[in-house]
């Protein structure tokens, strides 16, 4: 695959992937924690996600290639 064409479409997935995490919003099963003025966020749920969407583009990457 080409270059330009590749770049096309990761850009094109991370528009989609945007979009979707603007109206979803925030995602369950993300850790909070908060004791007093300390907040811990750990986005174990949102990783996952993120790790298959990925999987994905580059496996289409490579198949077509």
């Amino acid at each position: 695959m080409e270059l330009p064409k590749m770049l096309m479409v990761i850009g094109a997935a991370l528009l989609i992937v945007g979009f979707l995490w603007q109206v979803v919003g925030k995602i369950p099963g993300d850790i909070i924690v908060k004791k007093g003025n300390v907040t811990f966020f750990f986005p174990i749920v949102t990783s996952i996600i993120i790790s298959i969407v990925l999987s994905l583009i580059f496996y289409f990457i490579g198949r077509f290639r």
